[in-house]
């Protein structure tokens, strides 16, 4: 009988993927509850992930405007200081701003927040630590989304005070002197770009032969450039082996060259599914490499446990969990919920940024698709100009014989708002030339993917 469940639906885990399950569950008229350890919604993304980095992404880029491109606008100001601690107190009010925003949808929805500890103990039980004592949850269908940690390694262990993961590396009381930045992925080039905008030498080491591994080469080729250029010293094909605290120093040991001593090292070599010690693999949850294994509808094959985002794996994008979350809630309402991964954008908010959407060229050679290429460069672009930030290009790349856009790659000011569009594209399996026929307001950034879209077909009007 339903009586005898206390929810419809339970979400175990607050972040992305967990708090618009439940909003889309609450909507379609369940009884839902989420369950999070935290003292505030929204995940590590919310808290201290995404929102912060970005907060502070913005902060410095400010502060880098005003010490270099001001002038050139005919804008004359002193130089500029930097208040760390303001800076960090402006970046935790835009966390409450959007933490307290999850509340406020989730009292609007009805959904009870039942703040602890969660652990599956059974295909429609969950047991949670809350301040009060144990508390039983029995639920008709539930919805992992656990998320991630950061990977930690073995030769390389957090202190937590100067050898630090992400979260860490958003708190620094003090603007490095020194900062080496271990993994130059996404984490590792934004919060290195943050620090080096304030006046720290940043040093990023590695192992993979480039930086950015897995985005488009070309596009990171010149974004590398670029990188050089501001100040960053990367050092790629660099093999990490170890790291010893000296006081209030850290001295990294790297294969085949001298040590680098550093105030502070930030460990950014990827995350991992948060699975372990949560009643998973007893309640007989199937495990692969890590994580949770579930079939095209976020099914676990257990029950009606369902599972959604980081803890699933793929790329542990805050968007690709919401869209998961939302699929799977309308898979188990009996609706058609779908996510189209080839449409999930990807983007790194260094300046300029860098934003991708579907397949790089490097992975349309290894599967043998014949395919045409456009490019056209900001610096042809008449908004770029007048905002004086014509670095990069936009690339696309549409099948050779249907014309069907594959893939789009971006590295140039606001990509982050550009990839979009793209993303719509490949969404409704649009062409190249259903962009290049689509009329985009002038002057805009936008015209930039227009004429990369003109460009499949050797026509661009502006170059």
């Amino acid at each position: 009988m339903a009586d005898q469940y206390d929810f419809d639906l339970v979400v175990l885990g607050g972040g992305p993927g967990g708090y618009v399950a439940a909003i889309r569950a609450a909507q379609l008229g369940f009884k839902t509850a989420c369950i999070e350890k935290e003292d505030a919604l929204g995940g590590t993304c919310v808290r201290v992930g995404c929102i912060p980095s970005k907060a502070l992404l913005d902060s410095t880029e400010l502060f880098d405007q005003i010490r270099h491109k001001t002038e050139s606008h005919g804008i004359r100001v002193g130089a500029p200081e930097i208040d760390v601690a303001a800076m960090h107190a402006r970046k935790q009010g835009v966390v409450k701003a959007n933490t307290d925003g999850v509340a406020f949808l989730f009292r609007k929805n009805k959904i009870e927040w039942i703040r602890g500890i969660g652990r599956l103990t059974s295909p429609e039980t969950l047991e949670v630590d809350t301040a009060d004592g144990k508390r039983a949850v029995r639920a008709k269908h539930v919805i992992l989304a656990s998320g991630s940690v950061p990977v930690e390694l073995p030769f390389l262990k957090f202190d937590h005070e100067r050898i630090v993961d992400s979260t860490g590396a958003l708190a620094f009381p003090e603007v490095p002197g020194h900062l080496v930045v271990v993994g130059g992925g996404v984490i590792g080039m934004e919060l290195g770009s943050v620090w080096l905008r304030l006046g720290a030498k940043v040093t990023v080491l590695e192992m993979a032969p480039s930086i950015l591994p897995g985005m488009d080469a070309e596009i990171v080729r010149q974004a590398d450039k670029v990188f050089r250029k501001q100040g960053f010293e990367i050092r790629a094909g660099t093999r990490v082996t170890g790291a010893e605290r000296k006081g209030d120093k850290v001295v990294v040991t790297v294969d085949g060259a001298d040590p680098i001593e550093a105030d502070y090292v930030l460990v950014a070599v990827g995350r991992r599914a948060y699975t372990q010690g949560m009643g998973y693999e007893e309640v007989g949850i199937p495990m692969e490499r890590g994580v949770i294994a579930v079939d095209e509808r976020y099914h676990t094959g257990v029950g009606s446990v369902y599972a959604i985002g980081d803890a699933i794996g793929g790329r542990m994008l805050a968007h690709k969990a919401e869209e998961e979350g939302v699929a799977a809630v309308e898979n188990i309402a009996g609706k058609h919920g779908h996510v189209q991964y080839d449409a999930v954008a990807n983007v790194v908010y260094t300046w300029p940024e860098i934003a991708s959407v579907g397949a790089t060229e490097e992975e349309l050679k290894e599967k043998g698709v014949e395919y045409k290429v456009g490019k056209f460069p900001f610096s042809a672009n008449g908004r770029a100009r007048a905002m004086g930030e014509t670095e990069g290009l936009v690339k696309i790349l549409a099948d050779k014989r249907t014309d069907r856009m594959l893939g789009l790659h971006i590295l140039g000011p606001r990509a982050s708002d550009l990839i979009a569009e793209a993303a719509l594209a490949i969404e409704f399996q649009a062409s190249a030339e259903d962009i290049a026929r689509t009329v985009h307001a002038h002057p805009t950034l936008p015209e930039a993917v227009k004429e990369a879209a003109l460009g499949v077909d050797g026509r661009m009007i502006h170059m």
